[in-house]
């Protein structure tokens, strides 16, 4: 099963770029929705997350946070679960 993760972003993020690359690294697709396009969409993340920086990560629901969140969950080998993967060997 694979998890649906949900990522409010902005174009010019360093922290949303640095996400990408992460879940791009683990052959995950995402659904982006950039804040700057559409005042709704910004207004609908800082409800769902109580937050107004991106990125903004959910991940089947749940709120994760920003990179750094996403990048610890990556470093304590929490994150495939929550993905639904299966580690790669190292």
């Amino acid at each position: 099963m694979t998890a649906g993760v949900l990522m409010y972003t902005t174009s010019w993020c360093p922290f949303c770029s640095r996400a990408r690359a992460l879940l791009k690294s683990k052959g995950v697709s995402w659904t982006e929705l950039d804040i700057e396009a559409d005042p709704l969409t910004r207004q609908t993340m800082v409800e769902a997350s109580g937050r107004t920086s991106v990125p903004q990560i959910f991940i089947n629901g749940a709120l994760v946070g920003g990179s750094e969140e996403l990048f610890a969950l990556h470093v304590r080998g929490e994150l495939d679960a929550l993905l639904g993967r299966t580690p790669r060997a190292t």
